[in-house]
């Protein structure tokens, strides 16, 4: 049956439509934020898939290109693999969800939201966000929501919820809140060194906003909502897990506390061995294979256990650290000799390489999306070898995690590069993990800052980041225990991992994964406090004593820059017909040229000298032909009557009559001039059609330069 249900939101109407497509799906609703449709649509398997021990949660935002009226690129002309935005997108969508989904649930989950129209004031990332909610919310799976989300926008101190596409232009802060009514359970954020307690206030002022539609969704499982299946639950079995408690939970205690990584897992492997080999003993090889995964999900239910009972109930972790004591910290920069910019970064066994590049504006990353966003000059890549967590994987590309990881250190940057006035390179920065045990995208963001100072980047302030976990008592929100810098172990059996990058004046990125039910604001205000510390104590006390300030001087391995100003009408004359006169300056310094629509000329060598020259013709071509002016030119043609010399104005030629050559009678013009001759004339007039008359003999001394 075909329902329409309609509220507002941030004073713009939001419309839920259900019934009238994709009727097959689990179920499905047509968001309508303004001009903007996205249709989300969610399936389950009827079956668990076996041999997993983890919620198969698969979720896409497919972005079509028909939604902003644009025909795709390349051969096929059809959208190819997701774009960063669109990968980017689904990760939002994913993270609030999936802590809120039964912990035994092994059934495939798929959420699609599929972008049919992009009005650009109207976010279909905010449209799809809502959508899966409502959609899980009144289908038959499994689902403790409802969860919503908005934007929010920061102008001049105000708050802004769902900001259109100009007040976006113009805001300091670019966050989205995903929330239940009662806790959030998502934030991600880029900002202008945002100051904690106003980018707190910004996540309640959206809070608010989320209550409502929370509200307004459930009204809407309740009107129409199928009842939610049974499942077959993969809740380990509870004699299995009672002897593997009973007979060895003291000695995983033991096992896990180690700080090396390597070897705790060594131990927990031997331990897992033994155990194995005790429940043979005791209730045969059948039972075993019969319980095989039993076994692992009882081993794995301990370590769990004794991690989080430590740390909650002791304060004390794995690697003996407090609370609040981060890993041991080391940098250095400089380390690849041909390289523009070079840095090392370690934090216990994490160690990330960063490696900063810089090239024209032409090489800045063109983008083909569903935004109005054309085009980004600086880019960030994070990679994570197999290598790097000790295993033998061959690599496979950037997946939906790497992407994800350098975006945010893309975010937690961007504040701090100079403009491309102040310096016109496009500017890419490469994060290499080298070594990993939690917090490398925390890491990369150290290491490129310390790069980008390397390569001579001008940055306005050196950017820290640094992730903090939590333990929480299920049972009460106001219990819980934060520890400063996981690691990998604490991240994977904690409630959060709540990455901060920023400044030592405020916050420039912040990523939360949750896996507990969502967080209170004080368990957010607390950690804005610890990652501020501990970002002041990363910056003062190991970044800054290696480089204190980004190098005078760039690489000589990296192109130098001199750059002009031209009227915009110019810029044809400075190109030539096809490309003629530009690729002659170019042939004759070998220098390389960019040219902005709005005039901006960009000339890059490695050759000062010869820079220099490319300038010299370039300003000598857009320079405007006066009367009165005198000018340095080439004969290129005689006729009877005079020549044409070209005053090497953009291709603008005179006419040197031949009574303006000399004051003597000329018979024959070339009896005094040639083809190729350079002669300094001054312009003595311009008619109304433009056309140059030049003379000779209207200043002293008129010389003849003749080709050697």
């Amino acid at each position: 049956m075909f329902k329409t249900y309609e509220t507002e939101l941030a004073g713009r109407k939001l419309v839920i439509e259900t019934g009238k497509m994709a009727g097959l799906a689990n179920g499905s609703v047509l968001v309508r934020y303004g001009d903007t449709c996205v249709l989300v649509t969610v399936t389950a398997s009827k079956e668990p898939r076996e041999g997993i021990d983890f919620f198969p949660l698969s979720v896409d935002f497919e972005e079509k290109l028909y939604a902003v009226g644009k025909i795709p690129g390349g051969f096929l002309k059809r959208e190819g693999k997701p774009s960063d935005k669109a990968i980017l997108t689904s990760r939002a969508i994913d993270r609030p969800l999936r802590p809120l989904f039964p912990k035994d649930f092994r059934n495939d989950v798929v959420v699609v939201g599929t972008v049919l129209c992009v009005d650009q004031d109207n976010s279909p990332e905010i449209a799809a966000m809502i959508g899966a909610s409502t959609a899980l919310a009144i289908s038959d799976i499994p689902f403790n929501g409802p969860t919503a989300a908005v934007a929010v926008g920061l102008i001049d101190g105000k708050i802004i919820i769902n900001p259109t596409e100009a007040e976006r232009e113009k805001s300091d802060l670019t966050l989205t809140v995903a929330a239940t009514e009662k806790k959030i359970t998502m934030i991600e954020a880029g900002g202008n060194e945002i100051p904690d307690d106003v980018m707190l206030k910004a996540i309640k002022e959206a809070h608010k906003e989320i209550k409502k539609i929370c509200k307004f969704i459930s009204k809407i499982q309740k009107d129409i909502g199928k009842p939610k299946f049974e499942y077959v639950s993969f809740e380990v079995d509870h004699d299995v897990y009672e002897f593997v408690e009973t007979n060895f939970e003291k000695e995983m205690k033991e096992k896990v506390q180690e700080a090396d990584k390597e070897t705790r897992d060594n131990n927990i492997n031997e331990l897992s061995e033994k155990i194995t080999e005790k429940y043979k003993e005791k209730y045969g090889e059948e039972a075993v294979e019969e319980h095989k995964s039993d076994i692992g999900e009882a081993i794995y239910k301990l370590e769990k256990k004794c991690v989080r009972e430590m740390i909650f109930k002791e304060h004390k972790r794995v690697d003996g650290r407090k609370l609040d004591e981060i890993r041991p910290l080391s940098c250095e920069v400089g380390l690849l000799p041909r390289v523009h910019g070079s840095a090392l970064f370690t934090r216990g066994q994490t160690q990330v390489l960063s490696v900063a590049t810089l090239g024209m504006m032409s090489e800045e990353q063109v983008l083909d999306g569903i935004d109005t966003e054309e085009s980004k000059r600086y880019m960030h890549h994070y990679n994570f070898p197999s290598y790097s967590v000790g295993e033998a994987r061959p690599s496979r590309g950037p997946g939906r995690r790497e992407i994800g990881h350098g975006a945010l250190a893309e975010k937690a940057l961007v504040p701090v590069i100079p403009s491309k006035e102040e310096f016109p390179y496009a500017i890419r920065v490469v994060s290499e993990v080298l070594s990993s045990n939690g917090s490398t995208s925390q890491a990369s963001i150290c290491g490129s800052t310390l790069a980008l100072m390397d390569a001579g980047v001008p940055i306005k302030r050196p950017v820290a980041g640094i992730s903090t976990g939590l333990v929480t008592n299920p049972d009460d929100d106001k219990d819980y225990v934060m520890l400063v810098d996981i690691q990998g172990l604490e991240d994977f059996f904690g409630d959060m991992d709540f990455k901060v990058g920023g400044t030592e004046k405020g916050i420039t990125a912040i990523q939360v994964d949750i896996k507990c039910d969502g967080l209170t604001y004080d368990i957010i205000k607390e950690a804005f406090e610890k990652t501020r510390i501990a970002r002041k104590h990363i910056l003062e006390d190991v970044m800054l004593p290696v480089i204190s300030e980004p190098r005078k001087e760039i690489s000589q391995y990296a192109p130098r820059i001199v750059g002009t100003q031209i009227k915009v009408e110019k810029i044809k004359d400075v190109i030539g017909t096809g490309g003629k006169v530009i690729n002659k300056i170019i042939e004759e310094t070998g220098v390389k040229i960019d040219i902005e629509e709005d005039g901006q000329v960009f000339i890059y060598s490695n050759d000062n000298e010869k820079a220099m020259q490319a300038l010299e013709m370039i300003e000598d071509i857009v320079r405007d032909v006066e009367v009165g002016g005198i000018y340095y030119g080439e004969v290129v043609r005689i006729m009877n009557f005079g020549a044409f010399v070209d005053l090497g104005c953009g291709g603008k030629e005179g006419l040197l009559h031949i009574s303006k050559i000399s004051k003597e009678r000329i018979k024959n013009i070339e009896d005094v001039l040639h083809v190729g001759d350079k002669v300094t004339v001054k312009v003595i007039g311009i008619d109304d059609q433009g056309r140059i008359n030049l003379s000779m003999i209207d200043f002293n001394e008129p010389k003849v330069y003749e080709e050697d």
